[in-house]
């Protein structure tokens, strides 16, 4: 398949950060917390951390490849259908994902927005919202991230530092927690709110330099996991570890606490959840072009839009088949361990495969 090189290194990185800022922003500080108690910053660092490398592994195998998908080239390091059998697992994965991400969004839209709002009628909007966007090509795919990424950061950074006049340091000692006992399954569950980053793998054989694809890589993981500790930890410098696990979604919390000096607005949280609409949108349209992408590599089909509809019926019944929120956020803890198994050992597993036979595509 010919790929359109138009995709620039800076448009990539972006591409990766709005990916990765998405749905996990309004419960991540619980997560930390539950994990590493008053080192809830830390656990998040360090589950950024698993993630970084899984991301390099990606694109390292990326450019080995340049001029293919990881949906290809595995079927080339490790045999046609291995590599298939393994595909269609990747399939499985983000199907899935986009399903819970779709869900999740629909819950919080009803209970805090639009609570008259059927819940499936806020899901369903979503997925055909996502749908929609993903039958462009990857270069305007690109192209919106870059779009929406400013309406992301920007009004999530100035909530972060306006909300600091409520903030205690004492709740963030000691760094490493009180009680670390969870550290480990911590950073295992906030390592999984990153594999969004995956979707590098479709960008690199549409950028114009893939050789600079790893610089790409890390400039975006590395504003996202900024943005993440920073979330956290305001969080629960605000609130304090034992009243942060306690909330559902503690940066929401955070956000109605905030005002802007003078009174200008006596609370953000309006604006949070439009931010954060855009930022779910961008995650999930990611996900979901992933997923027809990947369906279209492996049938070896010139063109994914035949697929872009298709997913919506299974994508649907898959998010409503969650009896409630507590069961959702238990799912999507097990599904995103599952998928580190997919995002960071396979790609291990790949490239040391392809070193030790000396397999490459062409330059």
């Amino acid at each position: 398949m010919e790929h359109p090189r138009q995709v620039t290194v800076i448009g990539a990185a972006m591409a990766i950060t709005s990916t990765i800022i998405g749905v996990g922003v309004l419960p991540l500080p619980r997560f930390a917390s539950e994990a590493a108690d008053t080192g809830g910053p830390l656990v998040t660092l360090a589950g950024a951390g698993l993630a970084f490398i899984g991301l390099w592994l990606v694109t390292a195998l990326g450019q080995r490849f340049p001029d293919k998908s990881i949906f290809h080239y595995s079927e080339d390091i490790i045999g046609r259908w291995p590599g298939r059998l393994v595909s269609i697992l990747l399939i499985l994965f983000f199907t899935a994902l986009s399903a819970l991400i779709a869900r999740e969004f629909g819950e919080v839209v009803v209970t805090a927005v639009l609570k008259r709002t059927p819940l499936e009628v806020t899901v369903i909007v979503m997925l055909l919202l996502a749908a929609i966007s993903s039958r462009n090509d990857v270069v305007t795919f690109s192209y919106m991230h870059q779009f929406y990424l400013p309406f992301i950061l920007a009004p999530g950074l100035l909530i972060a530092f306006f909300s600091l006049k409520n903030a205690d340091p004492l709740y963030l000692q000691p760094i490493w927690g009180n009680e670390p006992k969870g550290f480990g399954n911590g950073m295992l569950t906030i390592a999984a709110l990153f594999q969004g980053s995956f979707i590098i793998s479709v960008l690199i054989p549409s950028m114009r330099r893939p050789e600079k694809a790893m610089r790409a890589s890390m400039s975006g993981m590395a504003v996202a996991s900024g943005f993440y500790v920073l979330i956290v930890a305001t969080t629960i410098a605000v609130f304090g570890p034992e009243e942060t696990k306690q909330v559902i979604w503690p940066t929401l919390e955070v956000a109605r606490m905030t005002s802007l000096p003078a009174n200008v607005l006596e609370r953000l949280d309006a604006i949070f959840l439009v931010i954060w609409v855009t930022a779910v949108f961008t995650t999930l349209l990611s996900s979901y072009y992933l997923t027809i992408h990947a369906i279209s590599n492996v049938l070896r089909l010139r063109d994914h839009k035949m697929f872009t509809f298709f997913l919506i019926p299974f994508l649907f019944m898959m998010s409503m088949s969650v009896s409630n929120v507590l069961d959702l956020y238990a799912l999507i803890a097990i599904v995103g361990k599952i998928g580190l198994v997919l995002t960071v050992i396979y790609p291990l597993l790949l490239l040391v495969t392809a070193w030790i036979r000396n397999r490459r595509g062409a330059s």
